[in-house]
């Protein structure tokens, strides 16, 4: 029975609906098996969760840090803003990097790559930037800013080989379409975003294969009449997964309810948290630009743009299902099972079934995160 774990009198809850008086079974870093009723198999540890919900680990596809910490600098720096995000749930991190230079991110991607190597909680890279639009660059600094030339697309993709995940790239730029397969062909998955690109441009990056738009509704065109710009792009597509920030600041919830009901089960809920993330207000910095923090809203310091956000992805699945009309099983698909899948690993993240990754959340009556295991191993 060695590293039998059994958790009993439980709700269980992932994407595939809900099942109450449940019990789970995982054997090491995986699920064996999960039930109902009082015939339960043998373990060496048994915690009865007295009617708790659990949920799969979180799986956040775009965070930049926490607790005080960011992803683009030293490994330690990493562990720190890891920390933070599983205590909230979350035990699947991509982690995300701004825009900066070839050289600097290739160095970043070398110091992500050292961690992975101890860490297999951590997925990868995503690198935000540098391919974005000079005229919705949001939080990156426009001097880092460079066109997806095929050198500058291979250089990055060499230094991340087995690093990167995801690059977000605004389709209107000189070479887009190119550099688009030129990454997806490498087996890594192009996003659409911080863009100026209309409903053709976005449809034919998506066409190119491109299959996610980074943080829906933020840098980008909005939803017009006559213009429906990228976030329709992507709606219309059934080949593409959206990122949503809910924190009732980045996106107003009664839209993030219509895009939910008029995309269901293409969301993925991001914090696209900063070093903020689980730390006081005040003063900090995102990649090379200051950020000021006041009421939990994160602004480049001195304006008006939003620099991220402070959100953790549990307070995310109580603003679904509170604010934006989520039944919990979306919910949770959104945090679990829906990013899971963007990025090629559905098969093994995101479900509380059999053969799924051993990665559970238990959640008290108002959805805080009470224990988190990952690969089976209590955080």
């Amino acid at each position: 029975m060695t590293g039998r774990t059994l958790l009993t009198n439980a709700h269980l809850v992932d994407g595939a609906g809900s099942v109450d008086r449940a019990w789970l079974l995982f054997v090491g870093d995986t699920i064996r098996a999960t039930g109902t009723g009082s015939d339960v198999p043998e373990a060496e540890e048994v915690i009865d969760l007295g009617g708790a919900t659990i949920v799969p680990g979180f799986v956040d596809l775009h965070a930049h840090g926490g607790g005080g910490a960011a992803y683009d600098d030293d490994a330690a720096a990493i562990r720190t803003a890891l920390a933070t995000h599983r205590a909230h749930g979350t035990t699947r991190s991509v982690l995300s990097l701004v825009a900066n230079p070839i050289p600097a991110l290739s160095s970043s991607l070398d110091t992500i790559r050292s961690v992975m190597a101890s860490d297999p909680l951590v997925l990868g890279a995503h690198l935000e930037g540098p391919f974005l639009s000079p005229h919705n660059k949001g939080a990156h600094n426009p001097e880092f800013l460079v066109a997806p030339t095929p050198g500058a697309v291979g250089a990055l993709l060499d230094a991340g080989a087995g690093v990167i995940r995801q690059i977000t790239i605004a389709p209107e730029l000189d070479g887009a379409e190119a550099a688009v397969r030129a990454i997806v062909g490498a087996g890594v998955v192009a996003s659409v975003g911080h863009t100026m690109a209309d409903f053709d441009a976005a449809r034919r990056a998506f066409d190119a294969g491109a299959t996610m738009l980074t943080h829906a509704c933020n840098a980008m065109p909005g939803i017009h009449h006559r213009h429906p710009g990228p976030i329709m792009a992507a709606v219309a597509d059934e080949r593409v997964t959206l990122e949503l920030i809910l924190d009732g600041v980045h996106v107003a919830p009664v839209v993030a309810q219509t895009l939910l009901r008029a995309a269901p089960g293409r969301f993925a809920l991001i914090t696209d948290a900063m070093a903020a993330a689980g730390s006081p207000d005040g003063e900090y910095t995102l990649g090379s630009l200051g950020v000021t923090v006041t009421d939990g809203v994160a602004h480049v310091a001195g304006t008006d743009t939003i620099a991220g956000s402070t959100l953790t992805q549990d307070a995310a699945l109580r603003l679904a299902v509170e604010r934006a009309g989520a039944s919990l099983p979306e919910a949770v698909a959104a945090l679990t099972s829906v990013p899971a899948r963007a990025i090629g690993l559905g098969d093994r993240l995101g479900r509380l079934a059999a053969g799924f990754a051993a990665d559970v959340v238990v959640l008290d009556a108002g959805f805080r995160v009470q224990r988190v295991w990952a690969d089976g191993r209590p955080l």
